[in-house]
């Protein structure tokens, strides 16, 4: 494991896809942070805790929820347990159904959320963790309000990547709090048309999702008030996310652009 414990948080204290191992912080640092965040007992307090790629673990108030959870289980002991997970597609750097098991055995009552191809792809056991959410559909998962958003390539040489209609990106509010997470997509309608996003995880990858400037050039039109740039390697590297939050704030300052160790 590398640094898998990274702290973020906005006033309201707003929040951040691959297998390999990273080397944990130390203990006593975790502990202290988690007892920052305890004493600031914040309405709609937004904890991020990345874990690598597109796997992240997320504090709302006192509920923690899972995003794409893959890799070793022992890059999550030093997190809070999960209260829910999402999974937003069928690859392995979003799915692994070893990580899911590892977790689901811990907690008998541990629910996933994901669409029918996730599902498909699943053992039996955790078929029946799983409570299938396609897009567009929208339910309530522990006082959250959850809303399924399309996620999908553009280019002609990308759209056999990521199918319309296969996987979601995930719309979470709570207190009339929008957080966003895009899952691996391109700058599509469904993400420019978004309104009032608090907290936004937009993805950038080549060949797999979307270029830096389109990435940036969707940030302008739907303007979350932050935004933490996630899922940035690619075939062939990391994408420049340091020209992505100068473009960001070059054209609106008032976005947050905040970058987290996810690697």
């Amino acid at each position: 494991m590398k640094n898998i414990f990274l702290y973020s948080c906005l006033s309201l204290s707003l929040l951040a896809c691959k297998q390999e191992k990273k080397p944990q912080k130390a203990e006593q640092k975790i502990t202290a942070a988690v007892a920052k965040k305890t004493e600031e007992k914040t309405q709609d307090s937004i904890v991020v805790m990345p874990v690598e790629h597109a796997s992240f673990a997320m504090k709302l108030n006192d509920k923690t929820f899972y995003v794409d959870p893959v890799g070793e289980i022992e890059n999550y002991t030093a997190l809070p347990k999960p209260d829910l997970i999402f999974v937003t597609d069928i690859h392995g750097d979003h799915m692994s159904a070893k990580t899911l098991l590892a977790f689901t055995k811990k907690d008998a009552t541990l629910k996933i959320v994901g669409p029918q191809a996730v599902k498909e792809q699943l053992p039996k056991s955790l078929q029946n963790r799983l409570v299938v959410m396609n897009n567009n559909d929208e339910k309530s998962f522990l006082g959250v309000q959850v809303k399924a958003i399309p996620m999908y390539n553009l280019r002609e040489e990308a759209k056999d990547f990521h199918v319309k209609g296969r996987g979601n990106g995930y719309v979470l509010t709570h207190n009339s709090k929008k957080i966003y997470i895009s899952g691996d997509t391109e700058d599509i309608p469904e993400m420019r048309n978004l309104k009032n996003i608090d907290l936004a995880f937009v993805c950038m990858n080549l060949p797999y999702t979307m270029p830096v400037d389109a990435a940036a050039d969707a940030v302008l039109e739907f303007k979350p008030k932050k935004v933490y740039p996630y899922h940035y390697r690619g075939k062939n590297g990391m994408s420049d996310v340091a020209k992505f939050k100068n473009i960001v704030n070059t054209n609106n300052p008032s976005i947050e652009v905040e970058i987290l160790d996810w690697y």
